[in-house]
């Protein structure tokens, strides 16, 4: 199975990745005198907020805290880092408190660090980043940001100064150890101190820092749910073209707008809740959004489409999937929200269609890095033209559906007309250099409860307008949330059924079953059986992927899958096909990977009234099966065999597992393939451009030892007849498939297909191959078909299609 992990809208993930100073730049830094303050203001890691009246008299909040923020553009490690603590007026023996930490700072983010907890309040802090047992004084004392987990020494803002190891510091209330002329003033049992506009650091506490209400965010972006605060009550001086900028992070991120106005053009009430504002009244930027989304949290939005509002919030850099490489959202959170009028009409929508979409993907990242500081070029990119977009009003008219609706009542549609279309209706996914560019996700802003969700296959059409404002979600990218949606065109796609074979051809087909196990419906078992014998006519052999253990999902140690297979062949029989018999060899618990306790493993069922198997003794979860003999005497070592099972390319991954059968008198090998899955990979939308393909260097390896069994089979005998299918997880142009064909071992069929009908597997609108059947050259005749029966359907048995080849051994 290569599906994408359950899609929810902008789910939230942990950070990555550590930033240090060059060793020379933090070499010279020694060498410049900064009397009362510690190193030069920093360009990334700095503490964002402090507060420690937590559990006091007339506090809100149950805890202390300590923020951090990251200015920089980069990730900044805190593995072996900690924040410390020492009381405002420290004597000879006063010691620092060590809170360590782990993880890291994304860029633009903040992390939190909660602290120690007073018997009052009546508020939790968001979920923290860390937490500690530091007792902070609510007036007065002394926080640092500290490389080590060692406690300072120091007492005197000199000597802190003095200590390398110390990155940040924040004196407040009358605190002896500060930065600059004086301590941040204003910390109580209700106020914190925060840095002010754009995390100022001048090394100077006492200008960077002003004290106000607590407001706790952590990585997430998530913050203390509470009272509303009081909206603001005139238009504050920036707008959310100022804002969102033009480039995709806010300059403005940690900082707090005041009375920024716009029109509400759409209302989440579920799942991540909050809504979207548009200023009416744009500038002439095109790189600049005029819309912003507001996230409020746990807490319902009662604010309604069409009303005019003013907002006060932190501007936030959500990462949706940031160990994946997702770009991120500019929102505002924390909101206080003053409706002014009711009823007002929306901006005019933007429409997106092959006239404004450019035709080139994305620029490309300074080496190693990212595409966010880059300046928005609309005109020239697609990412950016949409990133321009976001939190907009954007509408599409007439569009064809490219992906089913799925599950989580999802579909994707083509914006650009001009995108290479499939036979059936899909776009085509034909290399990693030209992504699909109109390609986009459609979610609606009602629940399902209360607005049903169209139930469309690929080729139908979302007639008349399509509008929304435009959200980005790690699963999807870029998505319209539509308040309106067109109207369903069914155009009425089928299933397709393969040709009918020949008596003297030998059908092998490949099938991933999607972790078929007992407990399934019988429902499932009974349509995987009908597609087997209506669509795929009863092909004499047939390559199963993802057959689970007797207990499916259960992790007790079972992996036997007799009654796994016998189910199935039993819903065969009852459709009217064959009584298949099988052959498969039980993975070692655990090692194959796939769905925790499933033990999924490939399996070979076969018609013996067609085609019989050669029983080969030997074959084990860690035996190599290899090549005995020579010329017509060639023959498997073990039959069913497994290619190198002990190699470290299979970890965590399935073994190919390898059949020799006779079809009228004649050899024929066949070998059962589902290589490791692409999860790990950034997506084609990525902020890392070009997005890496963490996954393909173990296929890449799979395949170089499976093409090199396959040579040492023709080898012995240059015209053993090899056919090769399954999941294999890569696409025909992909260094796994290159490296499988490498010397013309192994020809791929699906090359041979017409271009628009080159798919068996749709992901993110695009359709694509990651299903192959591979032949040897001494095979010739291969009449070789994807028969697409569940891909292209929003009702479907498996996420993949099966495939079949008719030979003439």
């Amino acid at each position: 199975m290569t599906t994408s992990p359950a899609p929810r809208p902008r789910s939230r993930r942990a950070l990555l990745r550590a930033t240090l100073l060059p060793a020379g730049l933090a070499a010279s830094l020694v060498l410049v005198p900064l009397p009362a303050a510690v190193a030069a203001p920093s360009a990334d890691a700095v503490i964002a907020e402090v507060y420690g009246g937590g559990g006091n008299s007339g506090a809100t909040l149950k805890n202390d805290f300590i923020e951090l923020a990251n200015k920089g553009g980069a990730a900044f490690g805190l593995d072996g880092w900690s924040v410390q603590y020492i009381s405002g007026t420290p004597g000879a023996t006063s010691q620092w408190g060590v809170t360590p930490l782990t993880g890291a700072v994304a860029p633009g983010a903040r992390y939190l660090v909660a602290e120690a907890a007073g018997a009052a309040g009546t508020v939790e802090l968001p979920t923290p980043d860390a937490a500690g047992a530091l007792a902070l004084s609510g007036t007065s004392g002394t926080v640092a940001l500290v490389r080590g987990t060692d406690p300072l020494t120091c007492r005197t803002a000199a000597d802190c100064a003095a200590d390398p190891r110390v990155r940040d510091l924040v004196g407040f209330g009358t605190a002896v150890v500060h930065e600059g002329s004086a301590s941040a003033a204003g910390a109580s049992n209700t106020a914190s101190v925060a840095r002010k506009a754009g995390l100022a650091d001048t090394d100077d506490n006492a200008a960077d820092l002003t004290a106000g209400a607590p407001t706790p965010t952590n990585g997430k972006g998530e913050v203390a749910e509470g009272s509303t605060p009081t909206g603001p009550t005139e238009p504050g001086t920036v707008r959310i073209h100022d804002i969102q900028g033009t480039t995709r992070v806010s300059a403005r991120t940690g900082t707090t707008v005041a009375g920024v106005p716009g029109i509400v053009t759409g209302v989440r009430g579920y799942g991540s809740k909050g809504f979207w504002i548009q200023d009416p009244n744009p500038d002439a930027d095109p790189a600049t959004s005029e819309g912003v989304f507001v996230y409020t949290g746990s807490a319902t939005p009662t604010v309604k489409v069409g009303d005019s509002v003013l907002v006060t919030g932190k501007v936030t850099e959500y990462y949706p999937n940031f160990n994946g490489g997702s770009q991120s959202l500019t929102q505002l959170t924390n909101p206080a929200v003053t409706v002014l009028s009711a009823g007002n009409p929306l901006p005019a929508a933007v429409v997106v269609d092959t006239r404004n979409i450019p035709g080139t993907y994305t620029p490309q990242a300074p080496a190693g890095g990212t595409i966010e500081a880059l300046p928005l070029q609309p005109e020239k990119y697609t990412l950016d033209f949409y990133e321009s977009l976001e939190g907009m009003r954007v509408q599409v008219k007439d569009v064809r559906v490219i992906q089913a609706t799925d599950k989580y009542n999802e579909l994707w549609v083509a914006a650009d007309k001009q995108d290479q279309k499939s036979r059936r209706g899909g776009v085509l996914y034909e290399s990693y250099q030209e992504p699909n560019v109109g390609r986009l996700m459609v979610q609606q802003q009602a629940p399902v409860t209360q607005q049903p969700f169209p139930v469309a296959n690929v080729g139908d059409v979302l007639t008349g307008t399509t509008d929304g404002p435009l959200d980005y979600n790690s699963f999807g990218g870029y998505t319209l949330v539509a308040g309106t949606l067109g109207a369903l065109q069914d155009n009425h796609l089928q299933r397709e059924v393969t040709a009918q074979p020949a008596d003297r051809e030998l059908t092998i087909a490949t099938y991933n079953v999607e972790n078929l196990a007992p407990g399934n419906p019988d429902a499932k078992f009974a349509e995987l059986a009908q597609a087997v014998v209506t669509n795929l006519r009863s092909p004499d052999v047939l390559a199963l992927e993802e057959i689970q253990d007797n207990n499916g999902a259960k992790n007790d140690g079972t992996v036997d899958a007799s009654q796994t297979v016998a189910k199935f062949v039993a819903a065969i029989k009852a459709a009217g096909g064959p009584a298949y018999e099988w052959r498969s060899i039980d993975p070692q618990d655990g090692k194959d990977g796939g769905e925790p306790g499933g033990n999924i493993r490939q399996g070979f069922l076969f018609n013996p009234l067609r085609v019989s198997f050669t029983d080969i003794p030997g074959g084990s979860a860690t035996t190599a099966v290899d090549v005995a003999g020579s010329g017509a005497a060639t023959a498997l070592t073990a039959s069913p065999g497994r290619i190198a099972p002990a190699d470290e390319a299979w970890a965590n991954s399935r073994k190919p597992l390898v059949g020799q059968f006779s079809f009228r008198g004649k050899k024929v090998f066949v070998i059962a393939n589902h290589f490791n899955s692409k999860g790990g990979d950034q997506g084609i939308d990525s902020r890392f451009q070009a997005p890496a393909r963490s996954s393909e260097v173990q296929r890449t390896k799979q395949a170089t030892l499976e093409q090199a069994f396959v040579a040492k089979l023709l080898a012995a005998d240059k015209e053993a007849k090899v056919v090769s299918l399954g999941d294999f997880n890569d696409y025909q142009f992909s260094p796994a498939l290159a490296a499988l064909t490498k010397d013309g071992v192994l020809r791929d069929l699906v090359n041979e297909l017409p271009e628009t009908e080159q798919y068996s597997y749709v992901y993110q609108g695009n359709s694509q191959v990651l299903d192959h059947i591979l032949v040897s050259p001494e095979v010739g005749y291969a009449k070789y078909d994807v028969v697409h029966i569940n891909s292209e359907f929003a009702v479907q048995a498996s996420d993949h299609d099966p495939q079949v080849v008719r030979i003439k051994p």
